[in-house]
């Protein structure tokens, strides 16, 4: 989804006065991130029911004359029937979007002539693109000469929406739930028949990009974080919940990153180490700290893969496993409170000194519960260990519960996957854009809280 916002009069300004520099296409024939701009600053403009901004003078600037017919057109049509008119109106704006990107990419507008011209305009070809809102038949601009074009509005289809569909896809052509699915499709594709052939071809594309993301190298991660959630898949003839674990680590810039994500059959031992030992296998080393809930397998596997690391289990899961020993319902706001106290403590010996008088508190009332957080609590406070900056983002994995509803929203439209390929690729393409986003957004955490810890 394309997020169109207003600027400011001082920076339409600014932007007209400083023409971004565009280098056209590199040597793969994609085009530069400032060609792209370019294109989205016309569309945005045109969106927007502005007056499109002249194109720039100069090498790189983008000479097609914008068609004021076009965009009158596509006011009309919204003007006039609204919502049904959106799909003719978007086609007429795609169309004419598509004309100014090859007109960037050549050099030069239509018929004009510029030493900067790097090939020529070749016709058009029909194309039509399922989408949210309908089939759009599209004319592509081709061209001819040294110079290789497509589309970047035609390319840049998010990659877990292509994964979603092809999920879906999968299932359609598998036989899993038809009726479910084609209304599924009917929704993502208006409609569209996919075969067994397309799915393969298109498969073999996604999973050859996801693959490369999920065997990347890694570096040294300080914080890491470990969760896991369920997705019903096909296996061996039945219906079986597939564990999906998931890792994310902060590095020593403070930036978070998806290190790893595998679709297992369960949080045995046996998966949780070997996901481990892949993550060691790309160059995971430096880990000074794991927060997870508490599951068997994963403990196990952690002595064996990160033996000596201190480990926090999730105070947020803490909480809510106390409650199932609190004899009476009245009490467990009391109880809440009482743990959260523990855990805002300054220090280890503060926390353990109120452990002991809460534990002491319901000694008589709740005898299983006092014994329950006197053995199960202490493991909530090995955050305190680390900068008081950096307790409140790391002492539950609500980081990761958050990724995971990310998740949970794209595959619950598919809800069946026909097996943990499917499910694999899926998962992998959300999460390969969230850490994408992380990586080059904003510091998690100031890492140098850690250095003067």
């Amino acid at each position: 989804m394309i997020v169109l916002g207003r600027r400011s009069g001082g920076e339409r300004q600014r932007a007209e006065a400083e023409p971004p520099q565009d280098d056209g296409p590199d040597d793969r024939g994609f085009l530069s991130p400032a060609s792209g701009s370019l294109l989205k600053r016309w569309v945005k403009d045109v969106l927007l029911f502005r007056k499109p901004s002249r194109f720039w003078k100069g090498e790189g600037a983008m000479t097609h004359a914008v068609d004021s017919t076009v965009v009158s057109t596509a006011m009309e049509l919204l003007s006039r029937e609204g919502f049904e008119g959106f799909p003719e109106a978007l086609k007429l704006l795609l169309n004419e979007a598509m004309k100014a990107e090859r007109s960037a990419v050549l050099g030069a507008g239509p018929h004009e002539r510029s030493p900067g011209r790097c090939g020529y305009a070749n016709g058009y070809k029909d194309k039509t693109v399922a989408t949210r809102v309908g089939e759009l038949a599209l004319k592509v601009p081709q061209v001819r000469g040294e110079v290789e074009f497509y589309p970047s509005a035609l390319e840049r289809g998010v990659r877990s929406e292509r994964a979603l569909k092809l999920a879906v896809a999968e299932m359609y052509v598998q036989g899993v739930s038809t009726r479910r699915v084609t209304e599924v499709l009917q929704k993502l594709c208006g409609g569209l028949e996919i075969s067994s052939g397309q799915v393969s071809r298109v498969s073999q594309l996604l999973d050859e990009e996801l693959s490369t993301w999920r065997q990347r190298p890694l570096d040294e991660v300080p914080y890491l974080v470990l969760d896991a959630r369920y997705e019903k898949v096909r296996h061996g003839g039945a219906v079986i919940s597939c564990a999906v674990l998931i890792a994310v680590g902060v590095d020593l810039l403070g930036h978070r990153s998806v290190l790893g994500v595998s679709v297992a059959l369960s949080e045995a031992e046996v998966h949780w180490r070997e996901f481990l030992g892949g993550l060691q296998d790309r160059g995971l080393h430096g880990v000074r700290y794991v927060v997870s809930d508490d599951h068997a397998g994963l403990r196990a596997a952690l002595a064996a893969r990160l033996s000596g690391v201190p480990w926090q289990r999730c105070q947020f899961h803490l909480q809510q496993n106390a409650q199932q020993y609190v004899p009476r319902v009245a009490m467990r706001r009391e109880v809440a409170a009482d743990l959260r106290d523990v855990f805002e403590a300054g220090d280890r010996p503060e926390a353990e000194r109120r452990l002991k008088l809460v534990a002491e508190k319901y000694r008589e009332s709740a005898p299983k519960l006092a014994a329950w957080i006197e053995e199960n609590v202490p493991e909530g406070l090995t955050v305190l260990a680390l900068p008081a900056a950096h307790r409140k983002r790391l002492r539950t994995t609500n980081m990761l519960e958050n990724l995971n509803k990310q998740v949970k929203r794209r595959t619950r439209v598919a809800g069946l996957f026909p097996n943990t390929e499917s499910a694999l690729r899926l998962v992998t393409a959300v999460l390969m854009e969230q850490s994408e986003e992380w990586e080059t957004g904003k510091v998690y955490l100031t890492m140098t809280e850690r250095e003067n810890a």
